[in-house]
């Protein structure tokens, strides 16, 4: 997954001849789950078609204060669509962030000097987010004085430049002034805002699910665990910038963001190898996985009939994967979870101290919506000193949200 997934992108086209690029350009934000809203300066529509863009975007094309046969119907959230008029203020708070691509010599220095006789200039002077731009022009445009005065002024306004690159020009001349390529422009987005994540550099481990202890080998002693709160601790983890592995028991879940890597085990022992192999050069361990607290002694190794009228199994501990962890811990962040049915506060309490935690989810199957095989849940969080931090109930995206803003807090303070 993207880390432009469901971001709102205003892209913005003057008019240059690399405004074909931006077919590409549209086609990748899409791609990486964002949505986008195309915005033309009349003269870029003698380069790439308002069908193309609005084709490939999924939304109608604005290019004019008023809405023509290009714009009839308005796709941008907001309250006032029946307005006849392309509002440029609401299009621009819409964004998460917008892109000028190509920005032409003539855009860029309407853009620097606040010349607004377009919907594309009215829109950026609008804009309260993030403001990229690409540069394509010729090679003497590119370096003369004026221009280089408007990517100073743009840049002291907070707006980015992503670098024009070199190569063969529309002149026949060859050097720098060509728009950075889609894929480029894509990249250097991306990394912009990874590097501004604020778990970005980190290491997480994470477990997830239940433990399959086998009896033989085809029964085994399990619970109802669906492992979707390690899950969706894992994606949010990722989406604040940080690696993260994940150690994951019998589940029908998948997960798909490139900042995760995915290890699945069966047993209780399994999980702890490999908790302990990911743990020393971890930043933060958050153990959400249901692991069984007992398991059969002597697993037969054939299946055993049903030949006998009672049958007794004999079980055996297994290792507390929490507890060897924070006897070992040095600098990590050391996250449990608890699910209590009675003395709930009390219990939990006890286990940050026998279990040296930073942090305890506690949640109680007393609570209605909380628990195994659900999509929501309602925790308590209590800290190290005790603090406790009780949410309402909420669905176990927010959950991981709140647990994570946690770890960003420590890591602030």
């Amino acid at each position: 997954m993207s880390v432009l997934s469901g971001k709102k992108i205003v892209l913005g086209v003057s008019g240059g001849i690399a405004a074909y690029k931006t077919a590409s350009l549209v086609r990748l934000f899409i791609k990486a789950g964002a949505h986008v809203q195309v915005i033309m300066t009349p003269a870029s529509k003698d380069f790439i078609t308002p069908l193309t863009l609005s084709t490939l975007s999924k939304r109608p094309v604005f290019s004019s204060f008023y809405k023509d046969e290009e714009t009839t119907d308005s796709e941008v959230d907001n309250p006032n669509q029946n307005l006849e008029w392309n509002n440029h203020v609401e299009i621009g708070l819409w964004a998460d962030f917008m892109i000028v691509a190509p920005a032409t010599a003539n855009t860029l220095s309407k853009m620097a000097n606040g010349i607004c006789d377009n919907l594309l200039i009215a829109t950026y002077l609008s804009a309260k987010c993030p403001v990229f731009f690409a540069p394509a022009m010729d090679l003497d445009m590119y370096k003369h004085p004026s221009t280089i005065e408007s990517f100073k002024k743009l840049k002291s306004f907070g707006n980015t430049i992503i670098p024009a690159e070199s190569g063969e020009l529309a002149s026949g001349l060859s050097g720098e002034g060509r728009m950075a390529e889609p894929e480029n422009i894509l990249e250097f987005i991306e990394n912009k805002f990874k590097s501004e994540l604020p778990l970005k550099g980190k290491k997480i481990v994470i477990t997830a699910g239940p433990t399959y202890e086998a009896i033989d080998p085809v029964r085994f002693i399990g619970n109802h665990s669906s492992g979707k709160m390690g899950y969706d601790l894992a994606l949010s983890a990722a989406n604040y910038g940080a690696s993260v592995t994940l150690i994951s028991g019998p589940t029908h879940l998948s997960i798909n963001h490139e900042s995760v890597q995915l290890i699945k085990i069966n047993s209780a022992e399994e999980m702890y190898f490999q908790c302990h192999k990911y743990f020393k050069t971890s930043d933060v361990f958050i153990g959400a996985a249901a692991v069984a607290d007992y398991k059969p002694k002597n697993p037969a190794l054939h299946k055993i009939k049903k030949s006998q009228e009672s049958f007794a199994i004999e079980l055996e501990k297994t290792k507390d994967i929490l507890q060897s962890l924070g006897n070992i811990k040095e600098n990590q962040f050391l996250i449990g979870f608890a699910l209590e049915t009675e003395n709930e506060i009390e219990n939990a309490k006890l286990k940050i101290q026998k279990k040296n935690l930073d942090l305890i989810v506690l949640n109680s199957l007393q609570d209605k919506g909380a628990g195994f095989g659900v999509t929501t849940n309602k925790v308590t969080l209590i800290d190290s000193n005790y603090n406790l931090y009780p949410m309402e109930l909420k669905s176990k995206e927010k959950v991981a949200n709140d647990i994570l803003n946690k770890i960003i807090a420590h890591y602030e303070a």
